[in-house]
């Protein structure tokens, strides 16, 4: 391959990069899909299924601007928001748990915890602009 046709090609594929990126930057609302989920016990070995047999929202919102996470049952305000380059992370409360949601800044892809004294679901999906 020429030279040139190869810098005109990484040249196209660092800027869809960026461009994809700024997807996830919290510049834009997005809609995010839970995959995953790990409902843990204390004292228990976690069980794995699907969001909604641990009463987790398959689809929700993340609207940065309102500081707003909105699921289909309920709406929670976003109390802490703290951004690196690689990710961010979103914390709050709700229904008497403490939950914190991990953002990949490069692809959208998404952990979450929701937490109180002796149980953790631990949920994994992934974002996209909405």
């Amino acid at each position: 391959m020429k030279l040139l046709t190869r810098l005109a090609l990484l040249t196209i594929c660092s800027a869809l990069q960026t461009a994809f990126a700024a997807d996830f930057d919290g510049s834009k609302p997005l809609i995010c899909a839970t995959m995953e989920a790990h409902d843990c016990n204390a004292g228990e070995t976690c069980k794995r299924g699907l969001p909604g047999s641990v009463g987790a929202p398959i689809f929700l919102r993340i609207d940065f601007a309102k500081k707003e996470i909105a699921g289909p049952k309920r709406t929670t305000q976003i109390k802490n928001m703290e951004k690196s380059k690689e990710q961010i992370i979103l914390q709050g409360t709700e229904l008497g748990l403490g939950w914190t949601l991990a953002l990949d800044s490069a692809d959208g892809g998404l952990s979450a915890s929701m937490v109180d004294r002796d149980t953790a679901v631990i949920l994994f999906g992934a974002c996209t602009p909405q």
